[in-house]
């Protein structure tokens, strides 16, 4: 029961990780993994796993993927996305953690969930904003391909190998701590 719940656990900080990339792939891919019985959910999560929900969280992660390639409209949406991303960092923490008393889970989840996917959806953002101000914009969709890209694979892990996705969490942390790090040095 105990690896249980911390499996559990290592899926939602994966999943909170990947929202900070894009706010509906790991909503979706926890919504396939429901639907086909690869992971179970919290109980008054079960919805996630409905056909309705994989359809429509489907289309918004289509929609949210081809939006981040318009220009300018993807400094936008890293605006409006960083509130989102704490809200669904805590939400795919809470659908992912089982067999917790509800006031652990929803603590584990604003903390680990809702902490991580602001953490790294705020990187992401100055990361983008940094690219329109050095590229004028050029370099904009490279950036969202890498972001994409590492949604799929972090909530793909997240799922399949939760305790993997953990490790991989801790290490784009501690790349973002040091990246941050340098970055308060170099100015005067």
């Amino acid at each position: 029961m105990a690896v249980e719940t911390l499996t559990s656990i290592f899926l939602g900080i994966g999943l909170a990780a990947s929202v900070g990339f894009r706010v509906f792939v790991p909503l979706f891919i926890l919504s396939l993994a429901a639907y086909f019985n690869v992971w179970e959910l919290n109980e008054s999560w079960q919805w996630v796993g409905s056909l309705a929900a994989v359809i429509t969280l489907g289309v918004a992660t289509l929609v949210e993927i081809f939006a981040y390639y318009i220009p300018y409209v993807d400094n936008v949406l890293d605006a409006i996305a960083i509130p989102l991303a704490t809200v669904a960092g805590t939400a795919v923490m809470v659908a992912s953690v089982t067999q917790l008393d509800p006031i652990i889970t929803w603590a584990l989840a604003i903390i680990a969930g809702g902490g991580t996917a602001t953490a790294i959806k705020s990187a992401a953002g100055a990361t983008r904003v940094t690219s329109t101000v050095s590229t004028a914009g050029f370099g904009n969709p490279m950036v969202s391909t890498v972001e994409t890209g590492t949604s799929f694979v972090l909530s793909a892990l997240a799922v399949f190998l939760p305790v993997l996705a953990f490790v991989f969490t801790l290490f784009i942390l501690y790349l973002m701590f040091k990246f941050y790090k340098k970055i308060r040095r170099s100015k005067p």
